[in-house]
């Protein structure tokens, strides 16, 4: 009967949690490998500046296929048709960069661990940032996670001799990606599309002057490190169609303690893959942090379970 509302049987809603679950996971799999991805590219004399501007014109190239493929123009038309979107993309597409230039160092020059910690930080980060400009309110569980990683950042720059500036410039810039974001809502896909575009002339004008100065390496290089380069645009969207499918499957909660996989995976490859040096203090001051972390996610938990318990106590 027309208009007749659709009946999902509970194996229909667990199959769809079932296939977030899996989209999650993958998500973030991807993002725990990245540092694997730009391996070959180590010692080809490839800076973070020229893989960035690369990155972003294969990711551009790559995601406006997709908007085409998928006849999502008309949601970019809107958005540029609201000055008040655009001019949040123009920013979150800036923060964007910035994020990625900084991973982008962080892998070449071989600090990986400290990108990790950045990823692990920058759920507390956003928190943080959400307390001071949107004024939400603080559990005091977690504003004691945001203390406890505090005391980690401070312990690596005081006793560990150096200011942990990736791991400080990804959190804060993801953070800051986050709100901004949050105050334009745009798909994932349309949203990547209005932010690479509005990069490309700058990647561009980059990529011709470093040809111009004798500078761009990318036509010089082997085949597989340019193979990787033309693919970023793949490594970079396929995870946020996958982390988009997922968030409609399953709750912030669930996606919240998954996240974690991906620095985790992170932190293992610095360790084992890249060699990185891990020392009594430095290792104290991720302690510290992974406290906050495992504090923060303990907390996000309890406070899931007794929302589930209210809403069926109400159903009731």
């Amino acid at each position: 009967m027309a208009g007749a509302p659709r009946w999902h049987s509970p194996t229909q809603n667990w199959n769809e949690s079932q296939k977030g679950l899996l989209y999650a996971l993958l998500c973030y799999v991807f993002w725990g490998l990245f540092p694997l991805y730009w391996l070959p590219l180590l010692g080809q004399g490839v800076g973070a500046d020229q893989l960035l501007a690369q990155r972003i014109v294969w990711s551009s190239l790559l995601a406006v296929g997709l908007v085409c493929w998928q006849r999502q123009w008309p949601v970019l038309a809107a958005a540029l048709r609201n000055p008040r979107v655009w001019r949040v993309f123009v920013f979150s597409s800036l923060v964007l960069a910035v994020n990625w230039l900084t991973y982008l160092w962080a892998v070449t020059n071989h600090h990986v661990l400290d990108a990790s910690l950045g990823y692990f930080m920058s759920p507390l980060v956003t928190i943080a940032l959400g307390r001071v400009f949107l004024k939400d309110r603080l559990p005091w569980l977690q504003w004691l996670a945001v203390g406890l990683a505090t005391v980690g950042v401070l312990w690596l720059a005081i006793l560990g001799g150096r200011m942990p500036w990736v791991a400080l410039g990804l959190s804060i810039s993801w953070g800051i990606y986050g709100l901004l974001r949050k105050n334009a809502p745009l798909g994932a896909l349309p949203g990547l599309t209005l932010e690479t575009l509005m990069l490309l002339p700058l990647a561009l004008a980059y990529l011709a002057w470093a040809k111009i100065h004798g500078q761009l390496l990318f036509g010089a290089l082997p085949w597989l490190p340019m193979l990787l380069i033309v693919g970023s645009g793949v490594v970079t969207t396929l995870p946020l169609l996958l982390f988009a499918a997922a968030a409609r499957r399953i709750s912030l909660a669930s996606l919240g303690m998954i996240q974690y996989v991906s620095p985790t995976l992170q932190f293992i490859i610095g360790l084992w893959v890249f060699h990185e040096t891990f020392d009594a203090v430095r290792f104290i001051g991720y302690v510290w942090v992974w406290g906050g972390v495992l504090l923060f996610a303990a907390a996000s938990y309890a406070r899931h379970r007794r929302s589930n318990t209210a809403s069926a106590v109400v159903k009731e």
